[in-house]
């Protein structure tokens, strides 16, 4: 029992003095309602998280390991965010929104070395989006995402039948996103994996491999189908997306 307890206060804080410092100030400030609750909690939380000018956070966010969270000015946690950030940290850049029920999870008790989640300036994460940051993943400025995508920085090794799953250990190589990127609802990156600048990732696609920058990819998996630079003011989403799987499904 207390072996568990232990395992429970290590995936929620350094020791248990900052667990009940942290638990206090978040059940004190955590569910206050309206404008009054984002003013204090933008000043409560600086006891506990790295937090440079004023952040909004909502009700109801859920935080662990507040003391590994970097947010800088402007940053907006919308209602039911979840951040976990064991033990390299989550650092959000200026004017990034992170919507609903959106969860940026880093767990990391295995000792990987580039385990974090870094997010640049003037990103917009959509409701139910999922980064987990075991490998370490880099979004740059301007990255807007649509609703439940997920962002995926680990996986599991099982090339051995004999042998559970969880007992096969994991790879996690680490995902980069660079700057001015769009994913659409519900696509999927793998581990592994860069997109490029300015690409645009069509909705519900899975990102298996590398995309080039200024990329429009689709598909499952995703493959380039298009340069945003030989676009014309002709050119419309419909066209784009929808004209390139009609002639795939031609072929």
């Amino acid at each position: 029992m207390i072996e568990k307890l232990q395992y429970y206060i290590k995936g929620q804080a350094h020791n248990l003095p900052v667990y009940i410092l942290e638990q206090a100030i978040l059940a004190t400030c955590g569910w206050l309602p309206s404008l009054v609750g984002i003013g204090i909690r933008a000043i409560a939380y600086r006891l506990i998280m790295n937090i440079n000018g004023m952040p909004a956070i909502e009700p109801n966010v859920r935080i662990a390991h507040a003391g590994n969270i970097h947010l800088s000015n402007g940053v907006y946690l919308d209602n039911g965010v979840y951040l976990h950030a064991t033990p390299n940290g989550i650092r959000i850049g200026d004017n990034t929104f992170i919507m609903h029920h959106t969860t940026l999870h880093v767990f990391n008790f295995r000792g990987l070395p580039n385990a974090g989640i870094t997010i640049g300036s003037n990103c917009f994460f959509g409701e139910f989006n999922v980064i987990r940051g075991q490998g370490g993943v880099t979004i740059g400025n301007d990255v807007y995402t649509g609703p439940m995508v997920q962002i995926v920085a680990i996986n599991h090794v099982f090339n051995n039948p004999d042998l559970p799953i969880r007992e096969q250990g994991i790879i996690a190589q680490g995902i980069n996103i660079e700057d001015d990127v769009w994913l659409g609802a519900g696509v999927i990156v793998v581990d592994g994996v860069t997109i490029g600048k300015g690409s645009v990732i069509g909705a519900g696609s899975v990102v298996t491999k590398n995309i080039p920058a200024y990329s429009i990819a689709i598909g499952t998996p995703a493959k380039k189908i298009k340069d945003r630079r030989d676009l014309t003011s002709d050119d419309t989403i419909a066209d784009i997306f929808f004209g390139k799987l009609e002639d795939i499904k031609k072929t």
